[in-house]
């Protein structure tokens, strides 16, 4: 009864602020304490009881109402912040506070006059006990982000007191030494505080409206240059905040250390509510979007042990700051195992069905993974010094294929490609893929044996030929990892061999090839991975190299292309009769693994956001390293085709290919050393059948493994490496991609549901 007495006397609080047409003096405390007094309205209930219309409300016709509310409430959390929130009730105005703050929010930014709101400073604010001298006051947003951090350092509140005796005994919050507090061990900080839920469900809350806080950014449109800093995240990642390396690491550790399966009692998670997955839900947000900005001025940031002293002038945010300069091997170690750990837990096959928890934060994870790649090179060559990548390469591969024919989570297929572009990049990458795949991860692609190489072609093939139309401009990155791995493949299986050389024969029919202007791109490419392996891992490849033998008569047809007006027309003729470029014809599908579900559509009615383009990779997405050419383009940079095999789309029909525009890359084709293999090798082959009347290609394997065509080939070509770079498109890519499933996951509540979000639509499927 006395829940609902409260419910209905805050409900009663909303209505009269809402109805109020004069003015509601900031001194009435009596009126203002309705709102956070309670002690039984949860978070769900604040969103249901002030509805989105009469906050809305509010704002236009009593916009100095708003003004106060919004006030009145950061100024309980600094006074809480600075009393340390001894006693209970005060605990609860905290909550009650934050959850009020976290439901208007969205509608302070929606509206462009009342951003700079929160960056002015209240007048008359040193009444009520803030400052007295308004020029010094700071504003509003700066008093809400420092009375966050401190109240998430906050003893008996948020953290584990170390005093002891009783309640009169509270801790200073002025000289608390925070990174004594840190939630977790792990980065720089070795002691493992008692889980406490009461602890966990109050960090997640201060680190939900911190979240809120830093979501100005989803009400802006999106920028060209992607410079615009984010003032939320600018202040809290400064100096200015004597928390950011304790909360930092918090977050860190709290993500990297949790481990969803617990004990591994089956079905546990639906008899235990997991405060901790909630929190760390929280913090792998805050984190993907604190770090998503990097200041330009260097300056000296306190440095922890566990941190690169040499270095320690950086960036302006201090979390990329802490980030970049983490160097201890144990903690990079501490951290891959956590990142794999969790990316891995949705793939765990148990008997029982659905006796273990799956977490759905994946996609935080993924951009996570990538931050600290990018941000910190010697995490990235940890990464990749053994074969630990393959516990991150192996779940990212599973995600792209069981996402491939959902066009909600396009942008989960784009994150987990960059990732595989990047670490493609680096020599020992391709080197660890030679490691032999046993996992049992329930795929819906063809049973093989063979390496963790065979698994990426495999899936890749998968992505391509079976895939939804708005992946087509990844089929470039997807060949260019292919590519970039492919010097350093030691042994293919027939399954992949088959795979690769079906796809060549997709891209090389002439319909294909005249279709479009980038289209020959992907023949190149392909090729070059053919010429790689043969051309340095001729040995242990016998699997392709018969597979190029048996498909002989597609690299003969490519090297006759015809470039006469007339071919060009008839073959695009063949185009309008069949517009279904790739299938699984051909590609002798066979039976999938165990326990693996089909790739399935979006189901209708779920949410998307919707994605700005990704920008062409003439603006500098690859570069070379290596030799500075490429064997089909003078400059070295290609275009992404955005829409290769849509016969619908509007640019084809403007597209007219020239014998000239074909004569121009088929004389660059680069079938010299295919073309000598197959001389060399097609006779010995045909002869060995006749003389021996084989039938069986075990035994031409085996003719092909003890083979060599040492001294009969061409000059090795050097190795070509495209590595990822970054560019404005792309950040801004990124940007909008993370604020898309942060905006996707907040469901309960749905904090900026029905707002008038400007970096993204959200389109229903």
């Amino acid at each position: 009864m006395g829940n609902t007495d409260s419910k209905l006397k805050f409900r009663k609080a909303v209505i009269q602020l809402t109805t109020k047409t004069q003015p509601v003096e900031a001194t009435d405390d009596a009126f203002w304490d309705q709102f956070w007094a309670d002690t039984s309205t949860t978070v769900q209930d604040v969103f249901a009881l002030v509805p989105a219309a009469e906050i809305r409300a509010v704002r236009e016709e009593s916009p100095s109402n708003l003004a106060t509310l919004c006030y009145k409430a950061v100024e309980k959390l600094v006074q809480a912040a600075e009393s340390g929130c001894p006693s209970e009730r005060e605990k609860q105005v905290v909550l009650n506070c934050t959850r009020i703050l976290s439901r208007i929010l969205p509608y302070i930014f929606e509206d462009q006059d009342w951003r700079g709101f929160f960056w002015s400073t209240v007048p008359g604010a040193g009444r009520a006990g803030m400052d007295e001298d308004d020029e010094g006051a700071r504003p509003l947003a700066e008093s809400l982000l420092l009375a966050i951090a401190d109240l998430l350092f906050c003893p008996d509140f948020t953290v584990q007191s170390h005093k002891r005796g009783g309640p009169d005994s509270a801790e200073d919050m002025q000289s608390l030494d925070s990174c004594e507090y840190i939630w977790e061990a792990g980065v720089g900080f070795a002691q493992s505080p008692p889980l406490n839920y009461i602890h966990d469900l109050n960090r997640t809350e201060l680190l939900r409206l911190l979240l809120t806080c830093f979501s100005e950014a989803m009400y802006l449109p999106p920028s060209p240059d992607g410079n615009i800093l984010n003032p939320w995240v600018t202040f809290f990642c400064s100096t200015e905040n004597r928390h950011a390396l304790p909360l930092f690491t918090s977050l860190i550790n709290v993500v990297c250390a949790y481990d969803p399966v617990g004990y591994g009692i089956p079905y546990n998670h639906l008899l235990f509510s997991d405060y901790r997955e909630q929190l760390v839900e929280q913090a792998v947000q805050i984190l993907i979007v604190t770090l998503e900005h990097e200041g330009s001025q260097p300056h000296r940031a306190p440095s922890p042990s566990s941190m690169d002293e040499q270095d320690s002038a950086g960036p302006d945010n201090l979390f990329v700051n802490y980030l970049s300069r983490i160097h201890r091997e144990e903690d990079y170690d501490f951290v891959l195992k956590g990142l794999a750990r969790l990316l891995t837990n949705p793939l765990t096959q148990t008997y029982l069905p659905n006796s273990t928890k799956k977490i759905q934060f994946h996609q935080e994870l993924l951009v996570l993974f990538w931050k600290l790649c990018d941000f910190n090179k010697k995490f990235l060559f940890f990464v990749l010094k053994s074969s630990d990548v393959l516990d991150i390469l192996v779940p990212i591969l599973y995600y792209l294929n069981d996402a491939r024919a959902d066009q909600s989570r396009v942008g989960l297929m784009h994150i987990g490609v960059f990732i595989l572009l990047l670490l493609s990049g680096e020599r020992n990458f391709g080197v660890r893929l030679n490691k032999p795949y046993s996992l049992h991860v329930p795929m819906d692609i063809p049973v093989f044996t063979g390496t963790h190489a065979d698994l990426l072609i495999v899936v890749f093939h998968k992505i391509i030929t079976s895939g939804h139309q708005r992946l087509q401009p990844l089929y470039d990155c997807l060949l260019t990892i292919v590519v970039n791995v492919s010097p350093y493949l030691k042994s293919l299986s027939m399954v992949a061999a088959n795979k690769l050389l079906h796809l060549l024969e997709a891209f090389s029919t002439n319909w294909f090839l005249f279709s479009a202007a980038q289209n020959h791109h992907l023949v190149f490419f392909l090729l070059e991975a053919f010429n790689n392996i043969i051309q340095y891992q001729f040995d242990g490849n016998c699997n392709l190299v018969y597979a190029i033998i048996r498909k002989r008569s597609v690299f003969h047809q490519l090297a006759n292309l015809p470039t006469d007006p007339a071919s060009i027309q008839k073959a695009l003729q063949r185009k309008k009769k069949s517009p279904d470029a790739i299938s699984r014809t051909n590609s002798q599908e066979t039976v999938s693994m165990e326990g693996s579900r089909p790739a399935v559509p979006a189901e209708p009615g779920t949410l998307k956001a919707s994605l700005v383009a990704m920008p062409g990779r003439n603006q500098h997405f690859l570069y070379y390293s290596g030799s500075q050419h490429c064997s089909w383009s003078t400059s070295g940079r290609e275009r992404m085709a955005r829409r290769r095999l849509s016969s619908a789309s509007s640019a084809a029909t403007y597209w007219n290919p020239t014998p000239e525009w074909v004569l121009s890359w088929k004389s660059k084709l680069p079938l010299q050393t295919i073309m000598r293999l197959l001389q060399v090798l097609v006779p010995q082959v045909e002869k060995i059948c006749i003389d021996k009347g084989l039938t069986d290609e075990s035994e031409i394997l085996k003719f092909l493994q003890h083979g060599t065509l040492v001294g009969l080939l061409p000059v090795p070509h050097p190795i070509l490496i495209r590595k990822y770079q970054a560019n404005s498109g792309t950040a801004m890519w990124f940007r909008t991609y993370m604020w898309g499933v942060v905006y996707l996951r907040n469901v309960d509540p749905p904090i900026w549901y029905d707002t008038d979000v400007r970096l993204f639509e959200i389109q229903r499927m």
